[in-house]
């Protein structure tokens, strides 16, 4: 009897440690999720400005290079 109650306590121990990984995983995936999803909106707004020109800048308003 005294096996069966050492194996019993050392699934609890392990099933224990599972959900405190578990939980640890869920919460670098969301935070991950939060990143991907902002990079998205970015991406997606740079996207919409250079397809429709609006921070183009116009080459006659900006200095020549030093180098001419």
């Amino acid at each position: 009897m005294t096996d069966l109650v050492e194996r019993l306590e050392a699934l609890e121990t392990r099933i224990a440690f599972q959900d405190q990984t578990i939980e640890e995983l869920n919460a670098t995936i969301t935070a991950q999720w939060r990143v991907i999803d902002g990079l998205t909106r970015k991406l997606t707004t740079l996207e919409e400005q250079v397809r429709s020109g609006t921070h183009i800048a116009d080459p006659s308003a900006e200095p020549p290079p030093p180098h001419y």
